[in-house]
């Protein structure tokens, strides 16, 4: 049986279990049940807080599991002994960034200047690394939650956090100082050394046929036979493009995948070179 860890709550939530549910899983009804058992995968998911969940799935207690990739780095072990947990593959939903605030009336302006200086984190591996590398010597203080309040209660001179809009930090006063500590996203993970089990590898086909119906759409069109290099240079596809003759002479019918965020560029390219019918369809599962 396969088993999978799930964040119960957060950003990752919902996504996660709205791409496992498009992945054919069985997924939780209510926010209060704890584990779900799927019969038809053989799989059961444990509904887990984000934080926890790459220190389980290192000890071997679960097989995978969805997290952030800030929170797989936070719990993994500072001197790298020990079980640790490794990033499968990314998952395209949860993308954050970890970067440095300091109050707007604030002297702080490069992140060269918090050397000496108070920094408020919920991180405080992935900050005492990156102070690391970069040799800068500060003061780490750690919180659990409402990093943004650090400042302007007087325990800290800036602040380290996940930062999504950038609303929250700015609503308290704060402005984005220096480049991305981290770029974040959610990530599954499993035991670092283990053997992929034939349940994990049909659970990343199923993810990635997801993130490619995600990020795919089929487009079909008749098209001239005189235009096809033309029009199926537009619409290269994944291998190649369908092209299949029409009962109208001198005519063809055209499939291919195409990028979702290119679809009205492509559509209105290959109207003007000719094509008519122009159908788009969208994609609900794959396996590329």
């Amino acid at each position: 049986m396969l088993r999978v860890a799930v964040p119960n709550k957060g950003v990752l939530s919902e996504p996660a279990a709205e791409m496992l549910a498009e992945s054919g899983y069985r997924q939780r009804r209510s926010a209060k049940d704890l584990a779900v058992y799927d019969p038809d995968n053989d799989t059961e998911f444990f509904y887990l807080r984000p934080r926890d969940i790459a220190v389980y799935v290192a000890a071997g207690t679960l097989d995978v599991g969805i997290t952030g990739r800030d929170m797989l780095l936070e719990t993994a072990p500072a001197d790298g002994e020990g079980p640790s947990a490794v990033e499968v593959m990314p998952l395209g939903f949860g993308r954050s960034s970890f970067r440095f605030a300091t109050p707007v009336e604030s002297d702080i302006q490069e992140v060269e200047q918090l050397a000496g200086k108070r920094i408020a984190t919920a991180y405080p591996v992935l900050l005492r690394r990156y102070l690391d590398e970069q040799g800068l010597k500060a003061d780490v203080v750690k919180l659990d939650g409402a990093v943004e309040t650090a400042c302007r209660l007087g325990v800290a001179d800036a602040v380290c956090d996940v930062v999504e809009t950038g609303t929250t930090l700015r609503a308290a006063g704060l402005h984005i100082i220096g480049e991305p500590v981290l770029s974040s996203e959610a990530i599954l993970v499993r035991r670092q050394g283990s053997e992929e089990i034939p349940a994990v590898a049909q659970l990343r086909r199923r993810l990635r046929g997801v993130l490619v119906a995600r990020q795919y759409v089929m487009l079909d069109y008749d098209c001239p036979n005189e235009l096809l290099e033309r029009a199926t240079a537009v619409t290269p596809g994944i291998e190649g493009p369908t092209v299949s003759p029409l009962r109208t002479p001198g005519w063809s019918a055209v499939r291919a995948m195409i990028a979702r965020t290119e679809t009205n560029r492509v559509m209105d390219e290959l109207w003007e070179l000719g094509a008519r019918a122009i159908l788009v369809t969208s994609i609900h599962a794959s396996r590329i």
